[in-house]
């Protein structure tokens, strides 16, 4: 929110997408086969089954796959718009990591410059508990200000080169 509503940037839903088309297939893959074994009940539609099945598994490697080493916990990229409309656009992506049973949240920013492709990253870690009150509900007054200062810190890092 902070960095689509207070930066101005787009989202960008190319790594999200992804993962949806692989999901799609897989789940394609389940319907041909239920469909295929209601037309041609099981033993005429034994291959057919075995290979929609080994299809899904593979599919779902590949998710895991995907998942893993791909989007590593990117939960935004957000696309800051080449004013002139000439250069390609910054990129922004947002990662987030908490692992079981600890309380201290992992947040890292990293900035994609459009025209040279570098790479700045920047991040923090900080108890769970610093953002949520008692009920809770995240406060986002104390979110924000973490979001900015990383933003903030990378932008300066980029007027200095």
């Amino acid at each position: 929110q902070v960095m689509k509503d207070k930066f101005g940037y787009v989202e960008s839903h190319k790594l999200m997408d992804m993962r949806l088309l692989i999901c799609t297939v897989a789940v394609g893959f389940s319907l041909f086969a239920l469909i295929w074994d209601f037309l041609r009940p099981f033993p005429e539609s034994r291959p057919v089954l075995i290979m929609c099945v080994l299809s899904y598994f593979v599919l779902m490697g590949v998710l895991t796959v995907y998942t893993t080493y791909v989007e590593k916990g990117i939960f935004l990229v957000a696309l800051q718009k080449d004013e002139a409309g000439i250069d390609p656009d910054n990129k922004w992506e947002l990662a987030s990591m908490l692992k079981k049973y600890d309380d201290m949240y992992h947040l890292s920013m990293t900035f994609i410059d459009g025209k040279t492709g570098i790479k700045r990253t920047k991040e923090f870690s900080k108890c769970v508990s610093s953002y949520f009150d008692e009920k809770g509900t995240l406060c986002f007054d104390l979110f924000e200000p973490e979001i900015r200062l990383l933003q903030n810190k990378i932008s300066a890092e980029d007027k200095k080169n």
